[in-house]
Formats: C-alpha cells, sequence, structure tokens
C-alpha cells in the first residue's frame, strides 16, 4: 500500500502495527524521480506486508526536518514506532527489495 505522509498522519502510521517505509523526496530531484517508479512497484509486491509512504519535503517541512533529512531520496524503515534503517540516495531495485526484505 502506498500513501501520502502528512504532519497529520506521520505519527499514526509510524506507531502502527504494518512495518513503515518513508520515501522523501521532491519534485525537482532527478534521483527522486528515478527510484519513484521501483518504490511504487516494491508498494505494490509488498503490500499487506509494509505500508510504503512518500512525502514530498516541500509539503511536509516539518517531517522532514524532524526526521533529520538533508539528502534526498532518503527512505527510512520503521518497525513499532522506530527507525530500523535508512537509505539514502538512488538504488536499484535489488537493492531496496533487500532493504524491503530485512525490515518486514
Amino acid at each position: 500500500m502506498e500513501v501520502t505522509i502528512t504532519s497529520e498522519n506521520f505519527e499514526t502510521l509510524k506507531n502502527g502495527n504494518t512495518p513503515l517505509v518513508v520515501d522523501f523526496w521532491a519534485e525537482w530531484c532527478g534521483p527522486c524521480k528515478m527510484i519513484s517508479p521501483v518504490v511504487s512497484q516494491l508498494a505494490e509486491e509488498y503490500d499487506g506486508k509494509i505500508i510504503v509512504g512518500k512525502c514530498n519535503v516541500e509539503e511536509a517541512e516539518d517531517v522532514a526536518a524532524m526526521m533529520g533529512i538533508r539528502n534526498i531520496p532518503t527512505l527510512i524503515f520503521f518497525k513499532n514506532g522506530q527507525e530500523v534503517d535508512r537509505h539514502v540516495g538512488a538504488a536499484n531495485k535489488a537493492i531496496l527489495q533487500q532493504k524491503f526484505d530485512a525490515n518486514i
């Protein structure tokens, strides 16, 4: 499942029973556009096992600041409300799939 992360829903999703991965991105970011289709594909493949959130850093600046986002794209994996992994930069599907597998 893929959802839009906002200031209003971030804490609820982060603290939910289903693991969460948040893709921090921006419209102007080339590497973000490169991995976006891969992240969306993984969201479909892992539907029911992990929630994939897309967080536009310009629309949810407070969430990005709270998570210490300095470079994008950044993917942060959460379990039980805690950050368990972080990936910064573009990557191919195989690398991202390994991260998904390790964090569900």
